[in-house]
């Protein structure tokens, strides 16, 4: 098969198409047969060299993908050859075939094609996972920065479905646009003091909860926009491992920071989180209460420009690779 392999971390140049070995799926696993591939953020890390798949695992990048299913393990009961799925992966994605544990796939939501599906899994389990973890609760407010990719435009969405208000950060008047036309309550040019436009959108009371994609850049302007009780999930480092941060001030605040990554989760916490996204977002984007995100298609054999796409900070919304298919 056909897989995207980088043999010495770097830049664009260093993705290369080469041919690889088709896997073979193990007991518990399934074989599928590559229709589209989600690109995220951590791809780039991993190109870099700052990201490496867990131990054990391919080194492939592509961290969701949808498909035809082509074969299956000993074990699996769910799912048969031809089944259309999209695949939670900690690795793999970017290849003309991936395997998966069985419970890190899902049906693709009704009404979606699988192109479109690629790119949902992975933000979804994410914003899902991280919003059970912080208790984003009805009648609260979620700060999410980044509001204008992936990730940060369906929880707004997914915020708004839950009952809570919604403050974005973006970086350019059609970022801003972007997040204020999906839901979110109001939206702030993160290269002004956003701090405080945080405050002015929620009456001085701050940000009930915060969903971090900046890491050590924000960790002390973060802990300024947190509400009394707040609860703060780091789950990216676009700037930056280490900061400093007033614990004086974060204990005032009765505030909790916490940081995850879906990645590194173990196989059986992977299949819940997949099982709640069938159960609480499909519904949601079946009645159009979520929206996919806007999506740029980038055919396979041109990786190299998806990425260059995302490096440069221009995008909104997802960015998915599409496979020849036939």
């Amino acid at each position: 098969m056909r897989a995207v392999i980088v043999e010495e971390p770097g830049d664009i140049e260093a993705l290369e198409i080469k041919e690889v070995a088709t896997p073979t799926p193990q007991p518990g696993e399934v074989l599928v047969r590559t229709v589209a591939a989600g690109v995220n953020r951590a791809d780039i890390l991993q190109r870099r060299g700052f990201y490496p798949p867990p131990k054990g695992v391919t080194d492939i990048i592509g961290l969701e993908a949808s498909g035809v299913v082509e074969a299956i393990g000993d074990g699996v009961t769910r799912w048969r050859k031809g089944d259309e799925v999209v695949a939670l992966l900690a690795g793999g994605g970017y290849a003309e075939y991936f395997v998966v544990p069985e419970g890190q796939l899902c049906a693709p939501p009704q009404g979606v094609d699988l192109v479109t599906a690629a790119g949902l899994l992975e933000v979804a389990a994410t914003v899902v996972s991280n919003m059970d973890v912080a208790g984003l609760k009805a009648g609260e407010t979620l700060l999410v920065h980044g509001g204008a990719g992936g990730v940060g435009t369906f929880a707004i969405q997914y915020a708004k479905s839950i009952g809570a208000r919604v403050v974005a950060t973006a970086g350019s008047e059609t970022k801003l646009k972007h997040c204020l036309d999906h839901g979110a309550d109001a939206a702030v040019d993160y290269h002004g003091d956003w701090v405080e436009g945080v405050k002015e959108a929620t009456g001085g009371r701050g940000a009930d909860v915060i969903l971090d994609i900046m890491g050590a850049k924000y960790l002390e302007m973060n802990v300024k926009a947190m509400a009394r009780r707040g609860r703060m999930v780091v789950i990216g480092l676009q700037g930056g491992t280490k900061g400093t941060l007033n614990l004086g001030l974060l204990l005032q605040k009765n505030g909790t920071i916490t940081a995850t990554s879906l990645r590194f989760r173990p196989v059986r916490e992977k299949s819940e989180i997949c099982a709640r996204v069938e159960e609480t977002v499909w519904p949601r984007i079946a009645d159009g209460s979520i929206r996919p995100a806007p999506e740029t298609r980038v055919p396979f054999d041109e990786v190299r420009r998806a990425h260059e796409i995302l490096d440069s900070g221009d995008n909104v919304g997802k960015l998915v690779l599409e496979l020849p298919q036939g």
